[in-house]
């Protein structure tokens, strides 16, 4: 019983941080000009309507056939990954679910639209940082989630070495 009802958080978790990245992404759609910027925190942080049809910093543009493949290996490895973790693993689950959650968000919209719809501008330092959305955000989430946990264990067992 307590299997299922964890399991059930996380597909909650998931099914909540796909709805918000796929509404945030049709508000700016509707609400937001292409290209069209505005200041939330001016000279730091904007949202900027821009559709991306690559990866990270435009790579691989418009290889949405790669995309598909590359998303398909990564849903097939989080979901085994997500099977072989371990219950007390909590932070590990976590970050697989928000990652799968992220990686699917771009990929309804690789499929629906052709493009990514990113709108999250910040400007860190100078540094004009690119244009992503929450579906980058959950999967950068994740992963800091499941380094912090690796961290963790790696700091549990030098402890449990030094004390041997």
């Amino acid at each position: 019983m307590k299997q299922k009802k964890e399991f059930l958080f996380y597909v909650f978790v998931f099914l909540m941080t796909l709805c918000f990245d796929q509404w945030s992404k049709y508000m700016v759609d509707h609400k937001i000009m292409l290209h069209q910027s505005i200041p939330v925190i001016p000279g730091f942080f904007s949202l900027t309507y821009a559709r991306n049809t690559g990866a990270a910093w435009s790579m691989l543009e418009g290889k949405m056939m790669f995309f598909y493949g590359i998303t398909l290996i990564a849903v097939v490895a989080l979901g085994y990954y997500f099977k072989q973790s371990q219950s007390h693993e909590k932070l590990t689950r976590l970050g697989i679910v928000l990652i799968f959650s992220g990686t699917i968000g771009n990929f309804i919209d690789r499929l629906c639209f052709q493009y990514v719809r990113d709108f999250l501008d910040f400007v860190i330092f100078g540094y004009d940082f690119p244009i992503f959305n929450i579906a980058d955000s959950l999967i950068c989430i994740g992963v800091f989630l499941m380094i912090v946990e690796l961290m963790n264990e790696e700091h549990q067992w030098w402890k449990l070495s030094k004390s041997s």
